[in-house]
């Protein structure tokens, strides 16, 4: 990991302006939080912050993809979820910085995966300024509240074929690059590891992928998938 200090940021790179969180800001208003921040770099498989940590901070992603993992008592480790560019990481702390240490670990997923970083103190003294912006942040806090609801809906409404092909739409939209066959998604998980965002057993899940690649809605290849029939994973994550 190396760290960058508040000077080596420019107005044009401001991250916070391509985040969720802090889309109604102005650039005026952002840039009182430059000389708050500080970037970090980690390199493939690096622990950006770790479950048990006790620090108040909110991460937001810069450059690369993280995922977040949860370990159990008997060191088995589950995938909660994957994160882009432009999202933010951890922030419960900050916004419930008496709610007890981290519940999840976030690590990089590729080389030269950048975030930078704002302490609780810095964040609230700056909301004090702006206080229009806490609703904004509320929305979105909100919108990610539906979307873990949606989720456990998922888990408990829907069969593995529908939760897999809802997993590679998502997938598709966030990182899939347009390629001569159809969409090319680089999605770098093991084999647990999807079954793990899919909520099910990678035994199961395989077979739902054979069965997809069988009827010529995606092909396989290494840790990419290729969707050649979106449509057919639409209607099928709707049965």
């Amino acid at each position: 990991m190396s760290v960058e200090t508040p000077n080596m940021f420019s107005d044009e790179e401001n991250i916070l302006l391509q985040t969720a969180l802090f889309k109604q800001v102005s650039p005026a208003e952002a840039e009182e939080l430059i000389p708050h921040l500080k970037r970090a770099v980690f390199d493939k498989g690096e622990y950006i912050f770790s479950e048990g940590d006790t620090d108040h901070r909110m991460y937001l992603l810069e450059r690369g993809r993280v995922k977040l993992i949860r370990t159990s008592a008997d060191d088995r480790v589950q995938l909660l979820s994957i994160h882009a560019p432009g999202e933010v990481l951890g922030e419960i702390p900050v916004f419930d910085p008496h709610g007890g240490p981290r519940t999840a670990s976030a690590v990089a997923m590729s080389h030269g995966t950048r975030v930078v970083w704002l302490e609780h103190d810095a964040l609230f003294s700056w909301l004090d300024e702006h206080p229009r912006v806490t609703i904004d942040m509320l929305q979105v806090m909100a919108n990610r509240q539906r979307a873990n609801n949606e989720r456990i809906s998922d888990l408990v409404f829907m069969d593995v074929p529908a939760r897999l092909a809802k997993t590679l739409l998502n997938l598709g939209s966030r990182f899939g690059e347009p390629v001569e066959q159809g969409l090319k998604v680089p999605h770098d998980l093991t084999q647990e590891e999807l079954a793990q965002l899919v909520g099910s057993s990678r035994e199961t899940v395989n077979k739902a992928l054979m069965d997809f690649s069988n009827r010529g809605w995606i092909a396989r290849d290494g840790r990419s998938i290729i969707i050649f029939q979106p449509g057919m994973l639409i209607r099928r994550s709707r049965r």
